[in-house]
């Protein structure tokens, strides 16, 4: 009897690209719902930092648990699950309820970034992985930004019709991953037996952290630095402009989307054109540097153009392309030091160093906020130049010795 060949990646992607546009449809309408509710001007990232929380405690319990019950079981529970965290925000009109909801989402959400990532890796050949890493990072950035568009221009009819269609697209996409998606099960890892005490113990946050020293050297340690500082700064800046644009300029939810479509487009375009090319030279621990400062060099830009419309909403474009081809050249640099069994554990402590990242972040974007509608870009810029250093260190301890180039 002929053997059933595995569902090829393009399913796994088109599937992320539902995801993708679901997750965000809601983001373009929260300033909107703050502004509706009477809520204080922090609690744009208050919310945000809340839901980057409970991410980040948990995504290493989601990477060793998607060791046992595999990376599209995991998917299936969390897509389902965000669904909901997403339907009582809809139905939360105080701060508090608000909160609560936005850690049951995050719960889900650290389980679903680590599978899709643990997914890429596990499914991937060497010479795949990279180009797989890159078309995942480009999928959920610019996936992301045409949910945005249309969340955008679906809030201009009412909040409801923003998160009710993201609550069916999430459950879906959670129900499709299952579907079309293979067991990547490690051999090694599901063969343990998964008990009762096991489970409790890996569901312990500060514990699966304490996992980390398995792999942890100095070098990762350097990385997970970089990544956590250009999420900080990301986070930071991205969340100050989505309210900025709306409390400053008065701009509704469609503008937000629109904006930030043109800013997939233009980040598909950068990811399709210099990261390619940059991950199909070797070059990725050099570029990242660059890249980074491109990215503070424009933050830092966008200081003298805070009152002016247009020039700002180009310079702040210009940020996003850069910032887009960042993250897949990290994920790439993460997942070439992962190892054999530990890489599940990795690409979990990695996206808790990103989380961790967002957390600090949004709150200080939300409580700068309050004090200076510009803080928050200051404070970006200084953390992404921070990141940059780090990146520069990377590449130094990296780089091939003088000698071994001339053998």
């Amino acid at each position: 009897m002929k053997k059933s060949s595995p569902p090829p990646m393009i399913f796994f992607f088109l599937v992320l690209i539902l995801y993708s546009l679901a997750a965000n449809f809601a983001h373009p309408v929260t300033p909107t719902l703050i502004k509706v509710y009477h809520l204080s001007d922090y609690m744009f990232g208050v919310a945000f930092a809340a839901m980057q929380t409970t991410n980040f405690l948990f995504s290493p319990f989601w990477g060793k648990l998607s060791g046992y019950i595999s990376s599209r079981m995991t998917l299936l529970i969390c897509g389902c699950g965000y669904a909901c965290g997403q339907l009582l925000f809809f139905m939360a009109h105080t701060e508090g309820l608000i909160i609560a909801a936005r850690c049951i989402s995050g719960f889900f959400i650290s389980g679903a970034s680590v599978a899709c990532l643990i997914y890429v890796v596990n499914t991937s050949s060497d010479m795949e992985r990279g180009r797989n890493l890159t078309i995942l990072a480009t999928i959920q950035s610019v996936a992301s930004a045409f949910g945005y568009l249309i969340g955008g221009f679906l809030g201009e009819f009412s909040l409801g019709a923003a998160f009710l269609p993201q609550v069916f697209c999430l459950a879906s996409s959670g129900l499709l991953f299952f579907l079309f998606c293979r067991d990547d099960r490690r051999p090694e890892i599901a063969s343990q037996p998964l008990t009762r005490s096991t489970l409790v113990r890996d569901a312990n946050p500060f514990a699966a952290f304490m996992q980390s020293r398995q792999f942890m050297t100095a070098l990762f340690a350097i990385l997970f630095t970089v990544t956590a500082l250009q999420n900080l700064g990301y986070t930071a800046y991205d969340q100050c402009f989505n309210y900025f644009i709306k409390d400053q300029f008065g701009f509704t939810s469609a503008y937000n989307g629109a904006i930030k479509g043109v800013i997939g487009f233009i980040s598909l375009v950068a990811n399709a054109t210099i990261c390619m090319s940059i991950i199909r030279r070797g070059k990725v621990n050099r570029s990242v540097a660059y890249v980074l400062s491109a990215c503070t060099l424009t933050i830092f830009a966008v200081l003298f153009l805070d009152e002016m419309r247009i020039p700002f909403l180009i310079v702040n474009v210009v940020f996003y392309a850069f910032n887009a081809v960042s993250i897949p050249l990290l994920q790439d640099m993460v997942a070439k030091k992962a190892e054999g069994s530990d890489s599940n554990l990795v690409m979990g402590f990695y996206n808790a160093t990103k989380s961790l990242g967002g957390i600090i972040g949004s709150l200080a974007a939300g409580f700068l906020y309050a004090k200076g509608a510009s803080l928050s870009f200051v404070v970006a810029g200084i953390v992404l130049l921070l990141a940059t250093g780090f990146a520069f260190v990377y590449q130094r301890k990296t780089a091939p010795s003088p000698l071994s180039t001339r053998r």
